[in-house]
């Protein structure tokens, strides 16, 4: 199994919720090393950036003023195949179709309000 690091930011809602210590143990448990991490306010540049390949869709705007609402949680994690097991863990995008026990299914509450980032291959990891 290739170690692989991997990009993961709990969003204004799950920082705000006070979810930030569960979501880590979660990661943690499934084997996952933090290797950086840091509570950062994201500016507008970086947002749009970061959410750019949604640039012309309808939720694109959203998207940019929500990440840029609140402070978030910024991770590097690290461990083998760790861009796979993060996604199982957090779980699908709408939380509404996550699997039973994932991050999403437990505490999201909309597809907007999903508590967590998480990179979804190696190029944006």
């Amino acid at each position: 199994m290739a170690v692989e690091q991997t990009l993961v930011i709990v969003k204004p809602d799950g920082v705000q919720r006070g979810l930030v210590g569960e979501i880590v143990a979660r990661l943690e448990r499934r084997g996952l090393k933090i290797v950086a991490m840091a509570l950062r306010q994201i500016d507008r540049a970086l947002a749009e950036k970061h959410y750019g390949e949604h640039v012309g869709k309808p939720f694109y705007a959203g998207l940019v003023d929500y990440i840029t609402s609140a402070p978030v949680v910024l991770m590097v994690l690290e461990g083998p195949e760790a861009i796979a097991v993060v996604r199982t863990t957090v779980g699908a995008t709408n939380p509404a179709a996550a699997a039973p026990g994932t991050i999403r299914a437990d505490y999201g509450l909309s597809i907007g309000r999903n508590l967590i980032h998480a990179s979804d291959g190696a190029d944006s990891a």
